[in-house]
């Protein structure tokens, strides 16, 4: 079911691709053009396209800045998707700057990175604080994890502190839960079997999982953009997670269903 030599194609096409935008970009990082969010965004869109992904998006993407964006998360493919529609910063696992290739581009691309084992949580709050503060929005992935793209795990809360700490300086902090659905498969919907040649998850390893996925046809991928909400409508920043989880959680399902919130 996957093609080789369509596979091969599209990764050749996503290398040259980079490296013919990596240079000027290295060169208007390196006289701090503040617009490199929009440069990024574009190389993404492109990318999109010669990887075979088709995008529909539903709701209205929140322009204020800045303002924290909340997702679920299948893969590392999520990035590709929501970097091409969102004028905002990944925050990723520290792990991540150590990933060959990926690792490199989510370091140019100003990925915020965070540790998150036990005990750095003030540190990750205070290091997310400071962006937002600088007017950089940011898009969050609180599971933690990647998961088999047909469910939504558990959010941890801890990093939802820093719409807390906003609120308390007098700051209006707009979140936006969104949700990432992979939907159909040339035009077909995609089976619950299907959807793992797109979700990385367990001891996958990037070097199988992506000439898989790039071997495929084209892939239907719904965005939804659910109502913005700010840490003043909660008691908590768990009940403001608890609510971000089941509006997150309700639109993947309503996606993969097939059906669309009127």
């Amino acid at each position: 079911m996957t093609s080789t030599f369509l596979s091969v194609c599209r990764l050749l096409a996503f290398v040259v691709w980079t490296l013919l935008l990596l240079p000027p970009y290295l060169v208007l990082l390196a006289v701090g053009w503040r617009g490199y969010i929009r440069y990024v965004r574009a190389y993404f869109r492109m990318v999109n396209r010669l990887v075979g992904f088709d995008i529909v998006v539903r709701g209205r993407i929140e322009t204020t800045r800045p303002a924290l964006f909340i997702a679920n998360h299948a893969s590392y493919l999520d990035i590709i998707v929501l970097g091409s529609l969102i004028d905002a910063n990944f925050v990723a696992k520290s792990e991540v700057a150590s990933w060959p290739g990926f690792g490199f581009l989510s370091r140019i691309a100003q990925t915020v990175f965070v540790d998150r084992k036990r005990g750095g949580t003030a540190r990750e709050r205070d290091l997310l604080q400071s962006c937002l503060n600088a007017g950089r929005s940011l898009i969050l992935f609180p599971e933690g994890t990647s998961n088999d793209g047909n469910r939504v795990l558990p959010f941890k809360s801890s990093l939802f502190a820093v719409a807390e700490d906003a609120a308390r300086t007098g700051q209006i902090l707009p979140v936006q839960p969104v949700s990432v659905a992979y939907t159909r498969l040339d035009g077909l919907p995609l089976t619950r079997a299907m959807r793992q040649f797109y979700a990385w998850y367990g001891d996958m390893t990037l070097a199988g999982h992506l000439p898989a996925a790039l071997g495929l046809g084209r892939v239907t991928i719904e965005v939804t953009f659910h109502p913005v909400v700010t840490i003043a409508d909660f008691p908590d920043r768990k009940a403001l997670a608890n609510h971000c989880h089941d509006v997150i959680s309700h639109g993947l399902v309503t996606a993969l269903a097939g059906r669309v919130d009127g």
